[in-house]
């Protein structure tokens, strides 16, 4: 089963995200749970988690079909040892928000080296920040998207995400998020079955397919292999229509939320039909 639907708004309150999704025929959704453009947030009240309940069982969501996404603020790798303190409680009181609701994972961008640091150092401040967070959330868990690698980013090569993990202590609680737009960025060519094929299985190698906890669907509007984060709506971009049928007819990609980050959102109904007629025709061939 492939559940999939876009990131939505949660204007007026995160209850009205799953209200949000239901409107438009998504299996799945994204959220953020606070503002993303703020360090700050007003607590979760009572009211609102028991309204975030009440709608996700009335639109039929489980927690399995949920996948937050932190503040674009956060970086757990920075260098500068009080801004890595403040970033690492953000992303702490946002994972807690996370378990308030009862969603099992959050979303997060690996972090940021700035040029300071080497990257291999980066990937163990990131690691040692999760650890601290784990010590205090004991529940919800983290994945690690894939980046594009522009900037300073890490996180554009599998390896660095292995890395990561092997550095965290409890790895029932981490996981990855695959970002189709990101990883042609960052030069894995998953543009015909070959490619995506051999991408796929680099990943196995490399990090373990049982790792991945959700996926970013999206075309890239830069050139791959470029390392420019540019998203595209599907078939519209430089990837192609192709990718997105292999990837809804993989195994990786099972019963785990596959979040629209298109940039038209007029056509998020339309590319969600569009994504399950990719997984019918292919049974119909089978």
């Amino acid at each position: 089963m492939k559940y999939i639907g876009p990131h939505v708004s949660a204007a007026g309150g995160v209850q009205n995200a799953p209200l949000n999704a239901r409107n438009i025929n998504a299996t799945a959704f994204g959220l953020f749970t606070k503002n993303q453009r703020q360090w700050k947030a007003t607590p979760l009240t009572a009211d609102t988690i028991d309204a975030f309940h009440k709608n996700m069982e009335v639109c039929g969501y489980s927690p399995c079909q949920v996948l937050p996404h932190d503040s674009y603020l956060i970086n757990i790798g920075n260098p500068d040892s009080d801004k890595r303190n403040r970033a690492t409680e953000a992303l702490e009181d946002e994972l807690y928000r996370c378990e308030q609701l009862g969603l099992p994972w959050l979303n997060i961008h690996p972090g940021s080296h700035l040029g300071i640091i080497d990257e291999t150092e980066c990937l163990s401040l990131i690691a040692q920040s999760i650890n601290r967070i784990f010590d205090t959330i004991h529940t919800a868990g983290i994945v690690l998207e894939t980046t594009a690698g522009q900037g300073t980013n890490v996180g554009y090569r599998f390896e660095h995400l292995a890395g990561i993990i092997d550095k965290v202590d409890d790895k029932s609680r981490i996981g990855v998020c695959i970002d189709t737009c990101h990883i042609v960025a960052a030069g894995y060519d998953i543009r015909d079955k070959s490619g995506f094929d051999s991408v796929m299985d680099e990943f196995e190698k490399v990090i373990g397919g049982d790792y991945i906890r959700g996926a970013h669907l999206n075309d890239i509007k830069s050139e791959p292999g470029s390392r420019v984060d540019r998203h595209e709506s599907i078939g519209k971009g430089n990837m192609g229509l192709e990718p997105f049928r292999l990837l809804m007819n993989h195994r990786f990609f099972d019963n785990i939320p596959l979040i629209l980050e298109t940039i038209d959102d007029s056509l998020w109904p339309d590319e969600i039909a569009m994504l399950y007629d990719f997984e019918c025709k292919q049974h119909d061939q089978e």
